[in-house]
Parts: structure tokens; sequence; C-alpha cells
């Protein structure tokens, strides 16, 4: 129902900039995407940032001060801004979204992510 579309990864020296675009489309009686995470090999999913409806963020203490998180509520758009980018800052970067629909007389909220989008820093 609800799809997430991600682009703006690639390959960066360390020290360069990146900004990540998260589109949300599709049908739904309310679509709120509402964070970033990323995956480096071999290790787990980690939360980047998260924003909420309105607006109020939360960072990952490795990013605090270099990464900003932004939402276009009438594009059904988030943004991630990195800035000084780090070689462990490489990753599959994932947008996360959570939607609801009215289906059998009942609401129903279901998840949904990204495809993701690869995001390199090396020299």
């Amino acid at each position: 129902q609800v799809q997430l579309v991600e682009s703006g990864g690639g390959s960066v020296q360390p020290g360069g900039s990146l900004r990540l675009s998260c589109v949300a489309s599709g049908s739904a009686l309310s679509i709120n995407v509402r964070a970033w995470y990323r995956q480096a090999p071999g290790k787990e999913r980690e939360l980047v940032a998260g924003i909420s409806r309105g607006g109020s963020t939360n960072y990952a203490d490795s990013v605090k001060g270099r990464f900003t998180i932004s939402r276009d509520n009438a594009k059904n758009t988030v943004y991630l801004q990195m800035n000084s980018l780090k070689p462990e800052d490489t990753a599959v970067y994932y947008c996360n979204a959570d939607y609801t629909l009215w289906e059998y007389g009942i609401y129903r909220n279901f998840d949904v992510w990204g495809q993701g989008t690869l995001v390199t820093v090396s020299s």
C-alpha cells in the first residue's frame, strides 16, 4: 500500500557531505516517515536519527552535531543531511515509516522500510 524510495547515497571522501531523501507514496489514511537507520557490513541495523510529526528530533550519539534530519510533510518526504562524514559512517541507509489503513471496520497500523541507499566514505 505504501512504498518508500530513498535516494542521495554515493561515495564521498572523509569530511564530505551527502543529503539523503526518502519519499513515501501510496494510499493510506496517514503516512509518517519517522526515521533513518543504517546497517554496516557485519553489524546490526541501528537508528541514526528520528523525527516526530511535530518536528522533534533525536540522534545517535555517533552522528550528533554532524547529521540533521528534517521533513516536508506536504511532500511526505524526510531528509538526512550528513556533514563531516567519516569512514565509520559507511553503511546502507534505510528510511522507516508507519502508516494507517481503514480495513474491515478497524484502523490497522503497518510498518514499512525503504530498499536502502549505500553511503561509502573513503579516501
